[in-house]
């Protein structure tokens, strides 16, 4: 087992990471911007660096700054957490290079993984199905056009590279199209450098449901359910829960069966994610995410498995130790997204907290990196909390959801409480009808 691991993050993650690390008895590096010395991840490392200046590139994206980091203070391995250098191929190589492990999957399947494209060629080709659309990328009016008109309008363009909704442009018609692609391929290599596109159906209510899954290097995998990630506003998850309650069992354990398949025909090793639009009892391959997911935890709280132990043991070298037989669900789960955001208009709200308050009690969980007298930066994620809540069931985790809003108080900041509270009072939502697109109608965006 490793002695000593850098978190290459900050906040919430860092802390989760870090938390999981000392449980484990392994010594932790924090490394962090000057934005964030008084963070909490750093106050409770073992050990810290500054790798640079607040802006994200100059470092958490500092890849010399964090192997370095690495360097002086004889780390063994790397955990990226979530987001920054996670799906990061060549920042996963790298470390590996310099001799450290690094907490994830190999770099040829995050690299695989990470481009959308040859992503669903590969799942494609291990049983897994796809939303129809292009074979490949499309660059021209003409080939967009004949692709469209093959599967049939609306349609998505949408970034190879893409993630987080950047890069996802929807055409109604013919005479849509042409802008739509210019406009998918400008904000394409905006945000990712790169300017591919490609097309897909656009399915009209699906859910969006994910699998967990967990593989070490000795063939062993298994699935831990699914999540419902269908509250989104414009791409962007809001709430999470699982089970899902569009499924059944006998659904939840036929896509748990093919995605297990594929993963152990991939050799894939480590935390992953099959991301999935689900329609009128078919389920459509969207992306894979080769990284520990934000809404990791409502997966914890019905399997009882804490995901990144397991990420460290399995980079560690150490098989999972149990099959899918021991793997029981058990209740219901739902986490909420808190952000320095006024509830109305979304806009962030950064700022010093002058109170703070977490809920409890039974089936409570908050993660967060939040202390009365800490500074919200501006130069990152809104993120600054996740409840997440455990029930016997849908109706009592809703009931419980509901007192633990109530009760948290984050002071001197505006924050999205207000608009969960306001969400867990619509019928639609409490009796679990919804899609991706209901959020939107719900806030009278669509």
């Amino acid at each position: 087992m490793f002695e000593k691991v850098l978190i290459a993050n900050r906040g919430e993650i860092a802390l989760r990471v870090q938390r999981a690390c000392n449980e484990m008895g392994i010594r932790t590096v924090a490394v962090h911007s000057t934005a964030d010395e008084d963070a909490m991840h750093v106050r409770l490392a073992d050990e810290t660096v500054c790798i640079g200046p607040p802006p994200a590139k100059d470092s958490y994206l500092n890849v010399s700054a964090i192997l370095t980091a690495a360097t002086i203070t004889n780390a063994d391995a790397i955990h990226p957490g979530y987001g920054f250098l996670s799906e990061n191929a060549d920042f996963a190589a790298m470390v590996e290079e310099h001799g450290f492990t690094f907490i994830g999957p190999e770099p040829d399947h995050i690299r695989m993984m990470g481009n959308k494209i040859s992503a669903k060629k590969a799942v494609f080709e291990v049983g897994i199905p796809v939303v129809p659309g292009s074979d490949g990328p499309v660059s021209g009016d003409e080939e967009a056009l004949d692709v469209a008109e093959d599967i049939g309008f609306p349609v998505l363009i949408k970034a190879a590279a893409g993630g987080g909704g950047k890069g996802m442009i929807r055409a109604g018609n013919s005479q849509e199209l042409p802008d739509a692609l210019k406009m998918a391929k400008g904000e394409a290599l905006a945000a990712f450098g790169d300017d591919e596109v490609y097309i897909e159906k656009f399915l009209h209510g699906p859910r969006h449901i994910e699998v967990q899954v967990l593989a070490d290097s000795f063939g062993n995998v298994v699935h831990l359910g699914e999540r419902d990630c269908s509250l989104q506003r414009r791409h962007q998850k809001i709430l999470e829960e699982a089970p899902s309650p569009a499924l059944n069992d006998d659904q939840r354990q036929r896509i748990g069966r093919v995605v297990v398949d594929a993963i152990r025909e991939l050799g894939y090793r480590s935390v992953g994610t099959f991301e999935f639009l689900y329609q009128d009892g078919e389920f459509y391959f969207i992306e894979m995410n080769t990284r520990l997911q934000v809404e990791h935890p409502v997966t914890e709280m019905i399997c009882g498995l804490d995901l990144v132990r397991e990420m460290v043991r399995i980079a560690a070298g150490t098989p999972l130790g149990y099959g899918q037989e021991d793997i029981h669900l058990s209740g219901h789960a739902i986490e909420c997204r808190i952000n320095a955001e006024n509830p109305e208009t979304f806009l962030p709200s950064p700022g010093r907290i002058s109170d703070y308050h977490s809920p409890g009690g039974l089936g409570v969980r908050v993660d967060s990196a939040l202390y009365s007298g800490y500074l919200v930066p501006n130069h990152y994620d809104s993120l600054i909390a996740k409840l997440i809540v455990h029930g016997a069931n849908r109706n009592e985790c809703l009931m419980r959801l509901r007192r633990a809003l109530g009760e948290y108080v984050i002071g001197g900041l505006e924050t999205s409480i207000p608009f969960h509270l306001r969400l867990m009072a619509d019928p639609d939502f409490v009796n679990g009808d919804y899609d991706i697109h209901w959020l939107e109608r719900f806030m009278g965006e669509a």
